[in-house]
Parts: structure tokens; sequence; C-alpha cells
């Protein structure tokens, strides 16, 4: 970027179970509401909106603007699978940091619908197939691959097949994340559990896969002001963030050689070291970490990608208690997706949320101690990685 950028406002709403929360256009005004309060700036400030979301007509991110009011400005409306949300952040960065504007704003929604994920156009090849035949390629199934169960699982039993660990360790990220998220109060699920509780729930694929190491379909909404450093000093801006680094990669050839692939573990890792080289940072340097588990398999498999530990140790990460207060970086102080829900369009603006706040010290009962330095992980399958830097200005 030839310009530092900064996240000047955030905000998120509650998180609701499908059925229990407002439409979306409410929730997203909501979020956007919220955040231009936090900034101390006016819907008139902004110069261009992002709106990421993937349930809902064309124009979703218009409707949910114009509840504020009519800007008159571009909309872009931005559907990358479950990276949609930093997806949004990337593209607010890059028009800010380019010197195109000054101001503009992402923010995201999902008003989800009860149940697993399904396709909504049968009329057509789904472009999820891509995901299905690298992972039929790289892992020849004994069963059908159902969905997003299917994939993750598969590059669980990978991990666990490859390192010779047990399943017990997806357990054990998921009662960490629901121990994180009882601190939270806009998490969906803060009742805590244990090992013996996650690895009682039914199994949902293969035989290792459990009920409780998959996020639940989640309705809610996130948004963040991204501005320039001149801006926020003409505007007398306080609270800034800085985006210092963002990296963003896609599916390669190798995602036919590796279930761990398909979920994006080589292209994870390449955004991460594309974001920690314009930052100036290493992955020892990050204290808080806002990573997409939307299984835990896929923390595990993430934490690795990020350099959060090294390749085939997650076990002893996890045992040690290093991914957790008084460890080496606190992991989804938020509860993560796995406990505070996954609303896709809004997931990575949530994360960026959770981070600003423990970046400026606003993070209550769960505020990581001293946090200078955050790392948001964000992926979509088929095919988008993004991991963003974030540091107190």
């Amino acid at each position: 970027m030839a310009r530092k950028t900064l996240v000047a406002g955030v905000a998120m709403v509650d998180f609701k179970k499908p059925g229990a929360s407002d439409p979306y256009f409410v929730m997203g005004a909501n979020a956007v509401r919220r955040a231009l309060v936090d900034s101390g700036l006016e819907l008139s400030d902004i110069e261009q909106a992002y709106a990421s979301y993937i349930y809902g007509d064309s124009a979703c991110g218009q409707k949910t603007l114009y509840e504020i009011g009519y800007p008159g400005i571009p909309i872009f409306n931005v559907n990358n699978n479950c990276s949609s949300g930093s997806s949004a952040i990337f593209l607010a960065r890059q028009a800010v940091g380019s010197g195109a504007i000054e101001c503009a704003l992402a923010f995201g929604f999902e008003q989800m619908q009860a149940g697993a994920l399904r396709a909504h156009w049968d009329d057509r090849v789904s472009p999820g197939r891509v995901a299905l035949e690298a992972l039929e390629k790289a892992r020849p199934q004994e069963q059908d691959v159902w969905g997003a169960p299917g994939i993750f699982g598969s590059a669980g039993f990978e991990y666990l097949e490859t390192y010779d660990a047990k399943p017990e360790l997806f357990a054990q990220v998921a009662v960490k994340s629901r121990r994180h998220a009882a601190a939270n109060p806009f998490a969906l699920f803060r009742k805590p559990i244990s090992v013996e509780d996650v690895m009682a729930s039914p199994v949902v694929y293969g035989d290792s896969l459990h009920r409780l190491m998959c996020c639940p379909p989640t309705c809610g909404a996130a948004a963040a002001v991204i501005v320039s450093e001149d801006f926020a000093k003409r505007k007398g801006l306080s609270k800034l963030i800085e985006i210092a680094g963002q990296g963003m990669a896609t599916d390669e050839a190798n995602i036919f050689e590796s279930a761990r692939n398909v979920v994006g573990s080589d292209y994870a890792g390449k955004a991460a070291r594309v974001a920690y080289e314009q930052a100036g940072i290493g992955p020892e340097d990050a204290d808080v970490v806002e990573l997409h588990d939307c299984f835990t398999p896929n923390e595990v498999v993430a934490c690795e990608s990020l350099g959060l530990c090294g390749e085939g140790e997650a076990s002893r990460f996890v045992a040690d208690r290093d991914n957790t207060y008084g460890g080496s970086v606190v992991v989804n102080p938020s509860g993560g997706l796995m406990s505070k829900g996954h609303p896709i369009g809004a997931t990575g603006l949530a994360q960026c949320t959770e981070l600003v706040w423990h970046l400026r010290g606003e993070a209550g009962d769960r505020q990581v101690e001293g946090a200078k330095v955050a790392v948001q992980h964000n992926i979509g399958v088929p095919g988008a990685g993004i991991v963003t830097v974030y540091k107190a200005a």
C-alpha cells in the first residue's frame, strides 16, 4: 500500500440462531450505525462501501445502507464464500491505501436458514464441485462426502493420520473455544463443555467429527470504517488501529494433493507470509489471533498454516495451553466461529471487530493484556484465504 490505512470504527450485533434475528438489512444497518458512532464519523464521510453476504439477492448492500440514508456513493456487493467479510476489508483497505479515496466502509451480514448449508441453485454446476473433486483425488472417500462436514472432516482425519494425533485434539480445541466464549456477551454459545461432552455428541461425519466440533448456522452483522492517516488527522479521530499487513491467496494445483489444501492450508500460509512481511513481524510477535474455526480440525490446521506452532506440533501446542491465556498466544478469545457463531458474510468483520477491541484495550473480561499485534485468518472453500495483521497505532 502507498499509504498507511487505519481502522477508525468497528461494531457488531449479537449473533442469533436462525429465526431469532432481525432481518438482514436491520442487523446490517445497526452494525453500520454503531461503527460510525464508534469512529466519530457520519455516513456522509464514507466515499465507498463494500457489503459482504452470500445468502441474498443482488444489491442487498444497497438495501441495508439505505436504511440509514442515501449516500449516493459506490456500493459494492461482495460474495466470496466464507471469506466474504475479509474480502470486503481487503477491498476497502486497497481503495484507501492506493489513494483513490480517504474513507471506506466495509460491512457484512447474513440471515441464515436453519440446518446444514446447502446449494440454492440446483439447475447449474455448483462451484463447490471443485473442492469435492479435489478432495476425491487427494483422499478417495469410502463414503459420500457430505458438504462442509465431509470436506473439513476429511482434512481433520488426514491430519490425525499424518501426525499420529488423537481425535481428542479437536475436542480440546472446542472446549477452549467455549471457555473463551463464556466471557463474550456477543457469543451465541457460552455454556462450558468438556472433552467428554464433545466426544459423546453425535458423529457428523466419518467416525471422529462430532457435532460439538462444528460451528452452528448463525445470523448477525458487523462493520468497520477504514480511513487514511491524513484523513484521520484532519478529522481528529482517535482509537485508531493500523492495518499493517494483509495477504490474500487462492487455490493452486496442489489442491488435488492434500485434503488440508482443499480447506486452505497452503494458500492461508502464503497469505500469512505476505501479511507478516508487509507488517514487519513474524508469527511469534502475535499477541492475539482470531482464526477461521468453522470446524475444530480447521483451527488445528490453521494454527500451523499461520506459523503459531510448527508442522505436526498442534497436539503439544494445545496440550500445553499455548493457545489460550497464559500461553504464547491467545487464539479466538471471542470463542471463534465454534461458539460465537458463523454468519458467513459478517464473520470476517466480526473477527476484525474483536481484534480491534483487544488492541484498544476494550475487550472487557476477555481482554488479552498488553495486546499490541493481532492476526486475523479467514478462509472460504473454494478458494480464498485472507490473513490480516493489525497493530495498535
